[in-house]
């Protein structure tokens, strides 16, 4: 198939200015739907004030604790840094007599992606020694580290909102894990460079499939889009799996290999289950450039708040677009051509490569990004 031949539109965005140098982050209130937060190089300020008391290091990402604003989380190098009561209308002034709650420091690498579960309890952090810590902020101690899982550094971890124990990982060994954080293991390995091959998928060979970020739906999106995750690869390629079908996979290949004892063990004595792709025998929703998508390596996914939510896919690269994909057919997208041909909703030609995007529950000003450059972008999705 022919690469989508889909213009490149040039919307006129909003251009928020007050960041000193890029910006890597940003993230938006689930209560005040105009409220947006973005952090950056030097400083992190929100639509509404500037955190100029926040000039350490770097602020590398930002994340609301739960789905209200009670509680601000900033990633700062080695450190998590939390601010309680945080309130959208008080004076830059006030602002600057902010401190921090609680600082945590157990994680030894930087952090890469900091993430709340949706009942403001626990806190993952994953870093470039390829660990995540899982952080039980009631208690105020560590209360777990998942380790010997990744092999290079782990750059993403999102929460499964449908299981209250486990947490997805991704990292720059081009793995995806499924992690039972109670138990500090993991059940399920997903090796996207495995999967290229096994399933005969063309790659363009550009860059390895690294996993940079992955994105699964909210808890009240889950009638619609079932319990799925988005996978940002360094190739340009985002892949969706069912994550509940691919462990249905794996309990039955387990089953199996344990009635046909040592001939199923690959010869470190691991599953090989575990890295088996597409081993239930359904499509995986592939989006690589045949259907118009990136050219270079995926930096952000996100699933629409706004509208319908969830009803789109939002995707950002380094080859400075930002796709948006009608992927709500799913799953019956990848067996239809003519389902293929619609799947690319809209394209977005930005200026710089794109750090971060998010989404925001408004009417209007409902798609925020982030990219190398010192202004954040707003645009207005139909």
């Amino acid at each position: 198939m022919a690469e989508k031949d889909v213009p490149k539109l040039k919307l006129k965005p909003r251009r928020l200015k007050g960041h000193d140098d890029s910006t890597t982050c940003c993230i938006a209130s689930r209560e005040r739907s105009h409220l947006i937060v973005t952090s950056g190089d030097v400083s992190s300020f929100s639509t509404l004030i500037s955190l100029s008391s926040l000039h350490y290091q770097s602020l590398g990402m930002v994340v609301f604790a739960g789905l209200t604003c009670d509680v601000l989380m900033c990633r700062n190098w080695l450190w998590m840094l939390v601010w309680s009561q945080f309130r959208p209308f008080v004076s830059s002034q006030a602002a600057a007599q902010w401190k921090p709650l609680e600082n945590y420091n157990y994680n030894k690498e930087e952090i890469n992606k900091v993430v709340c579960n949706s009942k403001s309890s626990f806190v993952a952090a994953a870093d470039d020694n390829g660990e995540v810590k899982i952080i039980d902020i009631r208690q105020q101690c560590l209360y777990k580290t998942l380790r010997a899982g990744h092999t290079s550094i782990c750059s993403t971890v999102e929460f499964l909102p449908w299981r209250s124990w486990e947490v997805i990982s991704g990292g720059l060994d081009s793995m995806l894990m499924l992690w039972d954080f109670s138990k500090g293991r993991p059940y399920k390995v997903v090796d996207f460079a495995t999967f290229d091959v096994s399933s005969g998928i063309a790659g363009r060979c550009v860059n390895p499939a690294f996993v940079h970020a992955i994105a699964v739906p909210e808890v009240d999106m889950l009638d619609k889009l079932d319990k799925i995750c988005a996978v940002a690869r360094g190739d340009g390629a985002i892949d969706v799996i069912n994550i509940e079908t691919e462990m249905a996979a794996t309990k039955s290949k387990s089953s199996s290999n344990s009635r046909k004892g040592s001939h199923s063990r690959s010869k470190d004595g691991s599953s090989s289950s575990n890295t088996d792709a597409d081993q239930n025998g359904k499509k995986r929703l592939h989006l690589n450039y045949t259907l118009g998508g990136h050219t270079a390596a995926v930096s952000s996914l996100a699933f629409s708040l706004f509208g319908e939510r969830g009803k789109f896919l939002i995707s950002g690269g380094n080859d400075k677009l930002v796709k948006i994909w009608n992927w709500s057919c799913y799953p019956d997208v990848g067996l239809s051509d003519d389902n293929n041909n619609n799947i690319l909703h809209l394209n977005i030609e930005v200026s710089r490569k794109v750090n971060w995007l998010c989404t925001t529950s408004a009417d209007t000003d409902n798609l925020v990004v982030c990219d190398t450059s010192k202004v954040v972008k707003v645009y207005s999705i139909t």
